[in-house]
């Protein structure tokens, strides 16, 4: 992949950005995962006072807001590739549509059903960039444990799996142009998804922000909605981009199978909804693929 020219570096120390590369880029996915669907178990409770739509843009406007304030990424931007400015747009127009989606799907469907959606597009990607029969077998093992621990049900209304399975397309390309711009890492990947975060709120202002309105005038339900976005946006989004720039795609594709037993573990600390025995053999089996995948080297 070629590497484009990058944001500046940002306004964080330099150590500190060194000290974040040390550190394995599983670990980084393990933070995302876990806010991955900490957010939207919060989310779900704001629904009884806003619509999806409503959450998906106080979500967006939330981790906007403060990626503006610790990277300011407007700066140097019409400075950047042509190529970069395209992807950066692209990504902000799959964020919001994908977030739009995502909340319009689990307001229609149980959650773990639309995680075992949304696993698809990873599969298809880490499908793609299997090249030993270990691999073949980690991921074979991840789809298992998978389908053990959602237990996909037609449940449900027919416009929740469409927003489902749109959001499981969205989430793919999230993806495909979260690693091209995550790039050769430096911090350049945060400054991209910054600026991206603020194409994000543009896009989706005329479709949630009327009824996020609600909001303004209850400063602990725009507390919510806002912590929800720091949640689900800000800091899985940036833990992605630390994972990204030094993970192949299709490794990081496979450990996307460990989001549905992650909504698992949520469910049951924030909503109390115990594992039963398939939920159990599921996380098992999805930790032993984890295990015996190896990236391409």
């Amino acid at each position: 992949m070629q590497k484009a020219a990058g944001f500046p570096a940002g306004n964080g120390p330099v150590a500190a950005r060194s000290a974040a590369e040390r550190l394995p880029p599983q670990l980084w996915f393990v933070v995302s995962a876990v806010f991955h669907y900490l957010g939207p178990a919060f989310a779900v409770l704001l629904f009884a006072r806003l619509g999806p739509l409503g959450v998906a843009w106080l979500r967006i406007a939330g981790a906007a807001a403060a990626f503006a304030a610790w990277r300011r990424p407007w700066r140097g931007f019409s400075r950047q590739a042509a190529t970069v400015r395209r992807d950066v747009v692209a990504l902000g127009a799959v964020l919001a549509a994908m977030n739009a989606c995502f909340y319009l799907a689990i307001a229609r469907l149980p959650l773990a059903t639309v995680g075992a959606i949304e696993f698809l597009g990873p599969i298809a990607l880490a499908l793609a960039g299997m090249r030993t029969p270990r691999n073949a077998m980690a991921l074979a093992l991840a789809v298992a444990g998978v389908g053990l621990l959602v237990r996909v049900r037609l449940a449900g209304t027919p416009a929740g799996f469409a927003f489902a399975f749109a959001n499981a397309a969205l989430f793919a390309l999230y993806i495909a142009l979260g690693h091209r711009l995550a790039g050769e890492g430096g911090g350049k990947g945060i400054d991209r998804l910054a600026a991206a975060m603020l194409v994000a709120l543009a896009c989706v202002a005329p479709l949630g922000l009327r009824d996020a309105l609600p909001a303004f005038a209850s400063p602990p339900l725009l507390a919510a909605g806002v912590g929800v976005g720091l949640c689900s946006s800000a800091v899985p989004y940036v833990c992605d981009q630390l994972a990204m720039a030094r993970l192949p795609r299709a490794s990081f594709a496979l450990l996307l199978s460990l989001l549905p037993a992650t909504a698992c573990l949520i469910g049951l600390l924030v909503l109390r909804q115990w594992p039963g025995r398939h939920e159990a053999l599921g996380l098992v089996l999805v930790m032993a693929g984890i295990a015996i995948h190896r990236a391409a080297r």
